[in-house]
């Protein structure tokens, strides 16, 4: 059985990235900041002249067709250069949800996913927000019957307090909505796509983290040496690359379990997933902070824009902790010991 990446789908993610360093720029980044229009701006239409928002809508429907591995890459390089937009959630997660579950009401959406003329957003559980609300054309969410979508027309924002300048978080109350997708199978797929994809960009975001604090390791001089030569701050960021290298495969399998009919083993993979690309994400981001010093968090430094980019990711779709008692929960049913207080 072969375990690496085939050509294809190396060079999707290869092209994404080359996309995203030229454009997914600090400097762009602080211009969002500024101008939140800037969220669907020129960046958005580059990814929709690569083809990424039909990346995942069937081919009959004028898409690419492609899976749940080619989430994963495409996610992670999302995170990686911590793209501002809901691009995550309209071409990824709506995109797989309305294309492999989708009935006849998706396929007007899907078709305007595939021109990349839809910017679609998705609560991030029953109870949740939902990034970018306020340049949603349709809100999906999962409900008892499956995954209902909402009008931007139907829908009462209002603002939420976002550690992360760069996503706006709205909660949302619908007057109307239509099933796009029926059963619970269709809702379970949504709560697992949100839950891989936001894991993927985990991985990546920390992956960036990890770079930039490596490079500024081997640059920051005390007491004569750089710090990087020192073994205290090597065995930290060793650490880091390790938690992030055993995350990515639980990842990537989670990825691969959404090509699939669903069940306890997917959603196992997807919690399973999120929690370990939470924990790594938290420790390269607490590392890459401490080995900047006291400039790490301070505006000047394009840093804290990726800081604040997994601080806002992290407990969406779960919070590691909850995640950790519902992998349990699954690996050993019933036959758990009592705890008493």
């Amino acid at each position: 059985m072969r375990f690496a990446l085939s050509e294809d789908q190396q060079a999707l993610a290869d092209g994404v990235s080359e996309l995203l360093t030229a454009e997914a720029t600090g400097e762009r980044l602080r211009k969002v900041v500024v101008d939140p229009g800037e969220r669907t701006g020129a960046l958005w239409g580059r990814l929709r002249d690569l083809g990424v928002f039909g990346a995942l809508v069937p081919e009959d429907r004028g898409g690419l067709g492609l899976g749940g591995v080619e989430t994963v890459l495409v996610a992670e390089q999302l995170g990686r250069h911590t793209v501002p937009g809901p691009v995550a959630e309209t071409a990824l997660v709506a995109g797989h949800v309305l294309g492999r579950w989708g009935g006849a009401a998706a396929k007007p959406w899907l078709a305007r996913l595939a021109e990349g003329d839809a910017v679609i957003g998705v609560r991030t559980d029953p109870g949740g927000l939902v990034v970018d609300a306020d340049l949603a054309h349709l809100v999906l969410a999962a409900g008892p019957d499956g995954v209902v979508g909402s009008a931007a027309a139907d829908l009462t924002l209002t603002a939420q307090p976002g550690v992360d300048p760069t996503r706006r978080h709205f909660a949302v109350a619908e007057s109307a909505s239509e099933l796009l997708a029926q059963g619970e199978a269709a809702a379970a797929a949504l709560r697992r796509a949100g839950a891989v994809t936001t894991a993927a960009q985990l991985v990546g975001a920390g992956a960036a983290v990890l770079d930039q604090a490596v490079a500024y390791a081997q640059e920051r001089a005390q007491f004569g040496r750089v710090i990087g030569s020192y073994q205290a701050v090597k065995h930290q960021l060793a650490t880091v690359r390790i938690a992030l290298d055993f995350a990515r495969p639980l990842v990537l399998r989670a990825g691969l379990q959404l090509d699939g009919d669903g069940g306890p083993v997917a959603d196992r993979d997807a919690v399973a997933a999120k929690t370990a690309a939470a924990d790594a994400a938290r420790l390269a981001a607490g590392t890459a902070l401490q080995v900047h010093g006291g400039i790490g968090y301070t505006d000047e430094l394009d840093l804290q824009l990726w800081l604040k980019r997994i601080w806002s990711l992290l407990p969406e779709w779960g919070t590691a902790e909850a995640g950790r008692r519902e992998v349990l929960r699954v690996l050993l049913g019933d036959r758990r010991p009592v705890r008493y207080p």
